[in-house]
């Protein structure tokens, strides 16, 4: 009896081993793979090769290794014909490149590159800025533009400066959430911004110098182009999965997943929010009331509350939003009219920490103020920071952040400061940045209430010690990095992503090393999600300009 016990169990761990040594196998073969070379290089690492399949919605991308070797999981491809593409700045694909993916996997297909003869045309925004030629304050003035268009836009157009000067003026009066090809005008300017006479010498001046590196003097450029590295080591360890969104007006700006694993988002431009099945590539959409006809319709802020309901900061519509993802119900709060002005914008909304006192905060990015809305009365109090601000002094309040007893801390995007309202006495102060004029952007607060953003015009992640009111600064390793929010992982590594370089940025703060993972396309990447459920992590963010939102997957 004993023996054939042991005999039992001796078969059934055998069994055992085999059936995980398969699903290991499963898991790891390879679907579709080949060598990526050219015949400067030869063999080729850093090349990103994106592989879509005939009718879907998603597709998805893995880089090429130090052998110049790219291979995609048969977990990750379905059997079909697939066309293939890849990203590598200088470089076209020779030909086109097809596969035909088989259920048993194993395709091979060899990919050869040639120089491009048009490189002007893969170039990012961070590369265009690196190529001009212009002082650091002028290129600064770039950093504006890319909420709404490339910087390529800009250095192939043909206005001279005096033409320049009234598309500038023209496009300031857009909402921020504007496209080309659907621009939003603003009821009213921004209180605590430029105006009069130090806006319109802003504008001749900023006006002159993009005359000088356009094509209005030629048609081509008299200066030699800069490029970012392809990626490699660890860069090139990661798996991307791009998924298109039914419209190329959604933009996408926030984007958080789920207990469920649901990815939502905001979509800027539009009155709704939705919903993406990473499973299936559906997507479900959610309407927004207009709660302001005329004024710019979109959403920005996204954030879950204790409850899993997802909280919306509705923007010019001048109230925060909640929706129960349950039921798809929407409840708003409107702004009290004496503060629901023509320039009142509540982009952030923030309710991580309203079991402290059911209290939700809310930002108002139209004049630089601060809301509090009691979830117990429904009531909207307001908080003034700057309200004894000096004539012509600019502010931005940009981000809102509570800590752990619901203190709400803030980044001034117009100055180099961060700021904390506390929230028993609304007592306001000030923290002092170590860089100057580095434009503070986006966070998050730590489970040890450290907060971290970014600095956008520093090219830096910062952590900020709440308790020890100490700032510790990351400096990124590419110039124009321009990150815009900065999120934490359950292993302690910072995420960012950018507006400029079409990267996702990981930090390890205990070495200070960085890794940069490129994307397939422009990618203008606002709000950074990851999701600490899986191992490893899984880093979420939308494509604001390519109606696409995008997982990485880090191999790592």
């Amino acid at each position: 009896m004993r023996t054939t016990t042991l005999g039992l169990l001796a078969g059934a761990a055998l069994a055992l081993m085999i059936a995980a040594g398969s699903a290991h196998a499963q898991a790891t073969q390879t679907a579709l793979g080949g060598l990526v070379s050219s015949a400067q290089e030869g063999p080729m690492e850093g090349v990103l090769v994106t592989a879509r399949r005939d009718g879907a919605t998603m597709a998805i991308t893995v880089v090429s290794d130090a052998h110049g070797h790219y291979a995609f999981p048969a977990a990750k491809l379905a059997p079909g014909r697939y066309t293939l593409t890849i990203r590598a700045v200088g470089y076209d694909l020779d030909g086109k490149a097809t596969a035909d993916v088989a259920a048993g996997g194993g395709a091979n297909v060899d990919l050869k590159l040639t120089t491009t003869h048009n490189i002007a045309s893969q170039l990012t925004n961070a590369e265009w800025i690196d190529s001009v030629p212009g002082t650091p304050v002028q290129k600064d003035a770039l950093f504006n533009c890319v909420g709404c268009h490339t910087v390529e836009r800009i250095v192939r157009s043909t206005h001279d400066a005096d033409e320049f000067v009234q598309t500038m003026k023209r496009m300031a009066s857009y909402a921020n959430q504007s496209m080309p090809v659907r621009p939003q005008k603003r009821k009213a300017e921004r209180l605590l911004e430029e105006r009069g006479a130090e806006r319109d010498e802003l504008f001749r001046k900023r006006a002159e110098w993009l005359a000088s590196i356009n094509l209005s003097q030629g048609d081509s450029w008299e200066f030699p182009f800069k490029t970012l590295p392809r990626p490699k080591g660890r860069a090139t360890q990661v798996i991307i999965t791009e998924y298109d969104l039914p419209r190329p007006l959604i933009e996408p700006h926030d984007v958080i997943v789920d207990k469920d694993g649901y990815a939502w988002y905001t979509n800027f431009g539009e009155e709704n929010v939705g919903r993406l099945d990473p499973k299936t590539g559906q997507v479900t959409e959610y309407n927004l009331p207009e709660l302001k006809p005329g004024w710019p319709e979109g959403s920005l802020g996204l954030h879950a509350d204790s409850q899993g309901n997802l909280w919306i900061g509705m923007m010019y519509q001048g109230a925060i939003g909640r929706l129960d993802p349950k039921t798809g119900k929407v409840t708003t709060y409107s702004l009290p009219p004496e503060v629901n002005k023509a320039m009142a914008q509540v982009n952030m909304v923030r309710p991580e920490a309203d079991t402290v006192d059911h209290k939700v905060w809310a930002q108002n990015n139209g004049f630089a103020g601060i809301h509090r809305l009691d979830l117990a009365t429904g009531a909207i109090e307001t908080i003034l920071p700057f309200q004894d601000a000096k004539a012509g002094e600019n502010h931005n309040i940009y981000d809102i952040v509570p800590d752990s007893q619901n203190n709400v801390y803030f980044t001034d995007f117009a100055q180099q400061q961060i700021g904390r309202v506390d929230a028993k006495t609304l007592k306001v102060t000030f923290y002092q940045l170590p860089t100057t004029k580095s434009a503070p952007r986006r966070g998050m607060m730590d489970a040890h209430d450290r907060m971290w953003f970014a600095e956008y015009r520093g090219d830096k992640m910062v952590m900020f010690d709440t308790k020890a009111e100490k700032f510790t600064e990351y400096q990124m390793p590419l110039r124009w990095a321009a990150p815009y929010d900065v999120t934490v992982d359950k292993n302690g590594e910072a995420w960012t992503g950018s507006m400029m370089d079409d990267r996702v940025t990981r930090l390890d703060p205990k070495t200070g090393t960085f890794i940069d993972y490129l994307m397939p396309n422009e990618t203008n990447m606002r709000r950074v999600f990851v999701d600490n459920s899986t191992t490893p992590v899984t880093f979420w963010v939308g494509s604001n300009h390519g109606a696409a939102i995008l997982k990485v997957e880090p191999l790592n």
